[in-house]
């Protein structure tokens, strides 16, 4: 039995680059992202990442930039390090990084960026993103489709 095709999802994942650094990522090229915590309304979030998905990496403090784009290798699943056995875990994989960092100051200043809810509550470490607002923050990263060539 064939499984039904995945929509891809955008999203942006959020890190304290003194607690992990999106670096640790593209040099082992894949790895296991920890970083969303167990809190019940992260985990309602990222029950919705699935496989194939696209991820903007956001760096928090003291950056404060997106700072790299990845790909989620794997649905989400139950972190073996988690004693009480609700964090889940994500696999990604290192895509690239940005031609241009985008700082927080200019995608709070783009119309097209205001209902991202990341935005408005800098504390999240996870957020979804419209097609339409992972579009607008790759081409103020210097990246734009061209024919035949469609986003990353």
């Amino acid at each position: 039995m064939k499984r039904a095709a995945h929509k891809r999802h955008y999203w942006m994942f959020c890190t304290d680059p003194r607690a992990y650094h999106w670096d640790t990522l593209f040099v082992k090229g894949k790895e296991m992202w920890r970083g969303a915590g167990s809190k019940p309304e992260v985990l309602r979030i990222i029950k919705h990442v699935r496989h194939g998905d696209r991820v903007l990496c956001y760096h928090g403090l003291p950056d404060k930039a997106l700072y790299a784009l990845a790909m989620v290798t794997r649905d989400p699943y139950p972190d073996r390090n988690d004693p009480a056995g609700k964090a889940l875990v994500i696999d990604l994989r290192a895509l690239m990084r940005l031609p241009r960092r985008i700082p927080l100051e200019q995608l709070r200043a783009d119309k097209l960026l205001r209902k991202v809810k990341f935005l408005k509550n800098l504390r999240m470490t996870i957020c979804p993103l419209r097609d339409a607002e992972y579009e607008q923050m790759l081409r103020l990263a210097s990246i734009t489709a061209s024919p035949g060539m469609p986003l990353p």
